[in-house]
């Protein structure tokens, strides 16, 4: 079993900055893939980015790509880094454990979402 907590949502202009992070409690958190998914309102909930057990692999949407960096720590927390944001990255950030197996295979292990606003 894994607890997922995710922080550092917020506000922030258009082009601005932010750090999300997740941090995962239980014994077996170095064994799964990590990812973030977002819902924006009235919208389904969408990958984001994901991050191997060994931190040597990432994912990432065409939409963030070259925009978000997902990083893992030793101490059970991953990250996403948020630069240039848009507007349209305004939604709640999911932070997920899954699997990797070539793509991200998402497991029922979700926090309770941190709400990131981007204004223009």
């Amino acid at each position: 079993q894994v607890q997922l907590v995710e922080s550092g949502g917020g506000t922030v202009q258009a082009g601005g900055s932010l750090r999300l992070s997740c941090a995962a409690s239980g014994r077996t958190f170095s064994s799964y893939a990590m990812g973030w998914f977002r819902q924006a309102p009235g919208k389904t909930r969408e990958f984001v980015a994901a991050i191997n057990w060994r931190g040597s692999t990432t994912y990432y949407a065409n939409s963030v790509k070259g925009r978000f960096t997902i990083s893992r720590d030793n101490a059970n927390t991953v990250y996403l880094q948020m630069n240039s944001l848009k507007p349209e990255d305004t939604a709640v950030y999911y932070c997920n454990a899954g699997a990797d197996s070539g793509s991200y295979l998402p497991y029922d292990y979700w926090g309770q979402g941190t709400q990131v606003t981007v204004s223009s």
